[in-house]
């Protein structure tokens, strides 16, 4: 049986598209509400009990536009809210944390896992637990960066600073000899080019986008919640809770197609 309500996202502003985009690629028959609290972008710095705030305010909205599943489209409240939330609300939900440490393992060659990803993020401690207990056995770094989620907010992927700055922060992960490196945020596979350039070919980029919308679609198989293929009109939705216009001319250029028209609302 078809079950043609959206999915929904959400994120702290644009780095949820990379999720949305593996989305289109490998559920194309689903529609989607997406939110990005680009009011209180970055989360980073944010304390733990304002994530969990931020996290329950967007569910409730997510859960009003009759969402059937959520993908924590945000690695910061998926280490941070998904494990508080999870027990608060009935609705079946993902995070990226999982999928993308079992990916890391999966394509390792030495066993020598570098995390990049916000101080929030870094601070849970979530990739690493999360990496040990798939084998104990792994040498695993990490690099919090938090000057790269405003440089992708401000539309600045591809320059010479980003570049610059990508380059200072993979500096340590390079001299500790990582193979693998973990994009732990959202954001940061805007800045693929510059990571690649700056780590150079022996290093594996592993963005756990791709691997928790895999995941999302067996689980969603398993509980019978995917929409056919032919069914009703695929419709995409997105909102805001900072300025739409900013948001759309963002995503447009991210995305490389025209929106919908981003609708704000403000949850606080």
């Amino acid at each position: 049986m078809s079950n043609t309500r959206p999915i929904g996202l959400f994120d702290s502003g644009v780095g949820g598209l990379t999720v949305l985009q593996q989305v289109f690629r490998h559920m194309p028959a689903e529609s989607t509400v997406y939110f990005g609290d680009s009011a209180h972008v970055p989360y980073g710095p944010r304390k733990p009990e304002e994530l969990i705030g931020f996290a329950e305010r967007i569910l409730n909205f997510l859960i009003s536009c009759e969402v059937k599943y959520v993908i924590f489209a945000c690695n910061t409240n998926s280490s941070v809210s998904l494990p508080v939330v999870r027990e608060r609300f009935a609705l079946p939900m993902i995070g990226l944390i999982e999928p993308g440490a079992r990916e890391a393992v999966r394509v390792s060659t030495g066993g020598r896992i570098g995390i990049i990803a916000t101080e929030a993020t870094i601070k849970s401690g979530a990739y690493q637990r999360a990496l040990r207990a798939i084998n104990p056995g792994l040498a695993v770094f990490s690099q919090a960066a938090p000057r790269l989620v405003p440089l992708v907010e401000a539309g600045r992927a591809g320059t010479r600073e980003a570049f610059e700055v990508v380059s200072e922060y993979v500096q340590p992960l390079k001299k500790a000899g990582i193979d693998t490196l973990i994009l732990g945020c959202t954001h940061y596979p805007f800045l693929e080019a510059e990571f690649r350039e700056a780590l150079g070919p022996g290093v594996m980029l592993v963005d756990p986008a791709e691997a928790t919308t895999l995941a999302a679609r067996e689980e969603m198989s398993r509980l019978g919640l995917l929409n056919n293929p032919g069914g009703l009109r695929v419709r995409h939705r997105y909102f805001v809770s900072g300025d739409p216009v900013s948001f759309k001319e963002t995503a447009c250029c991210f995305l490389g197609v025209e929106i919908p028209p981003v609708e704000q609302v403000i949850l606080d």
